[in-house]
């Protein structure tokens, strides 16, 4: 699996990492928070979403407080994700020094860069500890999925040499909005074995055509023997990834997929992959839908050895239009403890049995096409 992943994608693993997965905001937000007001010399954050709330202001006296005492803080936000930003926050962190740039804000893009966002969420703290995952800076993510306004998510925290990887995702993305990419306070320091774990950070980026984030993707589906499991948060693949999840499933493969229930935050989307729903489960694909809360996360385990985790979908739009960050991680107990929460989510969702789905209403069926013509940029 290893070689498979690196020669297929060029990009070396590395070893000696350990990796901790957070569930919730309640874990997620308090880690981070930590680490941020630890830090003694760098920190580098990029999110796609940061609203409004406790937690954002949480965020912005942290992040203003390390600033103020000497430790160089940037902040990349997405130009549309982030647009509903306090403006007094802002300025706080202004005050204190924290250099704040903005990814493509769409008043001054073309219509073609419009659609090509950063959705990548990374963290990482005087280049020794990282974090990616799917929580936004927003109250959405904070508790512990106890209800529907505590959504459900995943995070990594990182330590080892796959630190440089996502901080290489950070600075992509960086030095287009920015002219200074690094200065003194750059350490670029070696990393020891941290842990066990074998890790490669896959950047997807926009493009046209294929690319790296597909192709990760594919090789996980093609190389499932025994299970593959999928937690995501927006499911509108294309026909060839539909036509692969059922490919990977008649060839004897258990596959599994959980999705947001009744209370998804973008309806449109979850009509696009219940277009599909039907042929999938005709090929033996077991499909579940979250009941608490969002789900938000993105996982995949695979075999119960391979994992991946981080900011993608599984929709045209992470694979085709924005850019992204994923770990692919060969770790056994990492994954089991991805599977453990996999486990733990089903228990609180509901099956989707294929003779009761096939008998549902005209008006399902309709919303469902309906969305067809604008499938590709959800």
């Amino acid at each position: 699996m290893r070689r498979r992943l690196e020669r297929l994608l060029g990009i070396a693993a590395t070893e000696g990492n350990a990796l901790l997965p957070l569930r919730n905001g309640d874990e997620i937000f308090a880690a981070m928070l930590d680490s941020i007001r630890a830090a003694e010399h760098t920190i580098d954050m990029m999110t796609f979403v940061y609203w409004r709330g406790d937690i954002a202001r949480q965020f912005a006296e942290a992040l203003a407080d390390r600033a103020g005492a000497g430790v160089r803080v940037r902040l990349l936000l997405d130009g549309f994700g982030s647009r509903l930003i306090e403006p007094d926050l802002l300025d706080l962190m202004d005050r204190s020094g924290v250099e704040v740039a903005w990814f493509r804000k769409p008043l001054y893009l073309s219509p073609l860069k419009q659609n090509h966002r950063c959705h990548r969420k990374v963290l990482v703290v005087d280049e020794s500890v990282a974090y990616t995952g799917g929580v936004g800076i927003a109250e959405e993510w904070c508790g512990d999925a106890r209800n529907e306004n505590e959504w459900r998510d995943t995070h990594v925290q990182v330590r080892g040499p796959a630190v440089d990887g996502i901080a290489a995702a950070f600075s992509q993305n960086w030095a287009e909005c920015h002219d200074c990419l690094f200065d003194e306070r750059d350490r670029f320091v070696t990393h020891d074995t941290q842990g066990d774990a074998v890790v490669q950070v896959v950047r997807g980026s926009a493009s046209f055509g294929w690319q790296d984030m597909q192709t990760l993707i594919r090789v996980m589906l093609e190389s499932a023997q025994e299970r593959f499991r999928l937690a995501t948060a927006y499911f509108a693949p294309d026909q060839y990834f539909v036509d692969l999840l059922c490919a990977t499933a008649r060839r004897g493969v258990e596959v599994e997929i959980l999705l947001p229930g009744p209370h998804t935050d973008k309806r449109v989307c979850q009509l696009a992959g219940q277009n599909h729903y039907e042929e999938l489960l005709a090929c033996g694909v077991r499909i579940h839908q979250y009941q608490p809360t969002m789900m938000h996360a993105k996982v995949i385990t695979v075999d119960r050895i391979a994992a991946l985790t981080g900011s993608t979908n599984f929709n045209r739009r992470s694979l085709d239009h924005d850019e992204e960050v994923m770990l692919a991680v060969l770790d056994e107990e990492f994954t089991a403890a991805l599977d453990r929460h996999f486990d733990e989510d089903l228990e609180v969702s509901e099956l989707m049995v294929p003779g009761r789905w096939k008998r549902r209403p005209v008006g399902q069926r309709l919303a469902e096409l309906s969305v067809a013509p604008i499938r590709r940029f959800l």
